[in-house]
């Protein structure tokens, strides 16, 4: 098992260093926070933080962007699947990353506040694309859900990239030792998370 995590985190940077430092890294960036939002396993953050640890750090405002916008582009495309395909594309989606207890704990804060809902999404250990399919499946004003996932996407991304401007290459080797712990609580977070919105 520590080798398979060992491996899992070699491969992880790896792919990241190659994505970052080639010709193509804005195209790569701007598709992974696109399909994130949509039907991609992977966030777009470990890229981001990637390329501006790789000596870029000064163009954080630019690769922030990319990623934000991208995200929201993203975010709009699950939305019509949930809206228009959630029956065929949507379902199997939800299936394959077994995202279906989440797609019950979503509809029930989409009932409390919706704005709120897609705001706060963006830095909840569930999977954004869970808030973005769940939004046009329950039918939840697009006008509403457009304004708080620009407003939601941005913040989270600038802060990202602000983060990295200043800490760069520390956070980056930070991430890469301790990959395997910082998975651990990635999901303890998604577990407790889950439990605290069944309370209330």
């Amino acid at each position: 098992m520590v080798n398979f995590l060992r491996k899992i985190k070699t491969n992880t940077r790896d792919s990241m260093i190659k994505y970052a430092r080639g010709n193509n890294t804005k195209w790569y960036l701007s598709f992974f926070s696109f399909a994130e939002a949509s039907f991609f396993p992977i966030p777009p953050d470990f890229l981001l933080m990637a390329i501006l640890g790789s000596g870029q750090e000064h163009r954080w405002i630019y690769y922030s962007f990319l990623t934000s916008i991208g995200s929201v582009f993203g975010g709009i495309f699950g939305y019509m699947i949930g809206f228009l395909l959630f029956d065929s594309v949507g379902q199997w989606l939800i299936s394959l990353y077994s995202l279906q207890e989440y797609m019950i704990v979503v509809k029930e804060i989409f009932n409390q506040n919706a704005f709120w809902t897609i705001f706060i999404s963006g830095f909840t250990p569930i999977p954004y694309k869970v808030f973005t399919i769940s939004a046009g499946f329950f039918g939840i004003n697009l006008i509403i859900f457009i304004i708080a996932s620009i407003i939601s996407r941005f913040l989270r991304f600038f802060i990202v990239g602000f983060i990295m401007k200043v800490f760069g290459k520390d956070i980056s080797r930070f991430v890469y030792n301790y990959f395997n712990i910082l998975t651990f609580i990635f999901v303890i977070g998604v577990i407790i998370f889950i439990v605290i919105l069944n309370i209330y």
